[in-house]
């Protein structure tokens, strides 16, 4: 376990940035990581339905299908996958329109009990997609 001392003496863990095998240019564009490993636990920042040039995936259906899978991949390459879950918020441009679809590739995802937690939000842009999914995992071993 890595720890740093900050001014006020306190010991803080460090942060270690995760990306999954192959990044793309969204990461890069937006400066941001695909999550981040602190202890035991897997922040894992807002997963699109990107293609690898990071553009949005235009058939929703489809757009929500590479949204987990882009999930999946980071959640490997942080050590984790989907039964590791333990909070999962998701972003929805157009909620009511969208659910059903939603609902059904997500009782795909997590089929069987105990589910994660879960906060679906309704928010007006998700530059150029309409849906994201984040989640904080715990890091087995």
């Amino acid at each position: 376990m890595s720890h740093s001392t900050t001014s006020r003496g306190f010991s803080m863990t460090q942060r270690e940035a995760i990306f999954p095998a192959a990044r793309h240019a969204l990461y890069e564009t937006h400066g941001y990581s695909a999550a981040i490993k602190s202890d035991n636990l897997l922040f894992v920042s807002g997963q699109v339905g990107s293609r690898d040039d990071g553009s949005p995936e235009p058939d929703f259906e489809a757009q929500v299908r590479l949204a987990f899978a882009n999930l999946e991949a980071t959640l490997s390459a942080g050590g984790c996958g989907f039964d590791d879950i333990v909070d999962l918020t998701t972003f929805h441009t157009d909620p009511e329109k969208q659910f059903e679809t939603i609902m059904d590739v997500k009782r795909e995802m997590f089929a069987h009990a105990p589910f994660p937690n879960w906060t679906a939000l309704g928010v007006t842009w998700l530059a150029g997609f309409d849906f994201e999914i984040k989640v904080i995992a715990r890091i087995p071993g």
